[in-house]
């Protein structure tokens, strides 16, 4: 039997002798997506994109997360797409979890394997097959690019998670550490999607609360999650979604490593409503009073 390093789901139905019990949870802050809900009658397809059907995690929703989308695309032999992004405005990351791909981006291959990642800026040209003889399994995160006058749009990058050695948080003695794949002090990105390890015992050791969204798919191990009010378990599989400002923490019992790919929104101000720039002139004149 073939060891996986990261999970991926693979869809099928429960039997009808099952409990409708589960840990499926959305809340005014937070939701957990467990991975016994990532079934066939929840699969999606799309335009252009042949051999291939994807379970949606995330999407914009007004109110809760609204910067990204965040899909597990499952590849057949020979399928795929050559017009698979159709929004010049949409960057994108990829990131492997089953089986191997061939992306090709500004005309260049690559074959990406287990661990693979690809960053897409916004209008960039790229076509992605599934060429080997077994089904395909990836992450694909969108999000609407906000360029800034002054900065250029950033480059593609194609690197793996065993390539890019991990940054241990500082005074964790590397029991904390996370995958960094693009240089987090690079202006040019407005989105991070970065791999986040535990060792058994390590702890987030307070409840961070901060303006990022936050996308985290479990791809390894198990630990308690903290999520607003809440102390959750998860395990490899289990999706998180969190709004601005949820708080969290967490802490990794083991036995083994716990791992997650994370998404978060940054390097960009806060987005403000704009007044209107001309008002009728019953209100101007009550202004002027």
């Amino acid at each position: 039997m073939t060891t996986r390093s990261y999970f991926a789901p693979e869809g099928g139905h429960p039997p009808q002798t099952q409990l409708l019990t589960d840990r499926a949870v959305f809340t005014e802050a937070y939701a957990v997506i467990p991975r016994g809900t990532m079934r066939d009658i929840v699969t999606s397809s799309l335009p252009f994109w042949e051999g291939t059907r994807l379970w949606v995690l995330s999407r914009p929703l007004s109110g809760f997360a609204e910067t990204f989308s965040q899909y597990i695309m499952e590849v057949q032999p020979g399928g795929g797409s050559d017009r698979p992004e159709p929004d010049d405005g949409a960057e994108g990351v990829i990131f492997v979890v089953e089986g191997t791909i061939g992306l090709t981006v500004a005309g260049r291959r690559h074959e990406m394997g287990e661990g693979g990642f690809a960053y897409l800026p916004a209008g960039c040209d790229w076509t992605l097959r599934n060429r080997g003889g077994s089904v395909a399994r990836f992450h694909w995160i969108r999000k609407a690019y906000e360029p800034v006058e002054g900065l250029d749009h950033p480059e593609p990058v194609v690197t793996s998670d065993a390539a890019v050695a991990p940054t241990p948080m500082p005074g964790t003695e590397g029991r904390w550490a996370t995958t960094r794949f693009v240089d987090p002090s690079d202006m040019r990105h407005d989105m991070h999607v970065t791999v986040v390890t535990f060792e058994p015992g390590a702890v987030i050791p307070f409840c961070e609360t901060h303006v990022m969204e936050h996308g985290l798919y479990v791809l390894e191990g198990k630990a308690v999650y903290r999520l607003n009010r809440d102390w959750v378990e998860v395990e490899a599989g289990d999706y998180m979604w969190l709004r601005a400002f949820c708080p969290q923490a967490c802490y990794a019992g083991g036995p083994g490593r716990f791992r997650y790919l994370l998404y978060k929104d940054v390097n960009r101000h806060a987005a403000l409503p704009r007044l209107a720039r001309s008002a009728p002139p019953a209100i101007m004149r009550r202004a002027a009073e």
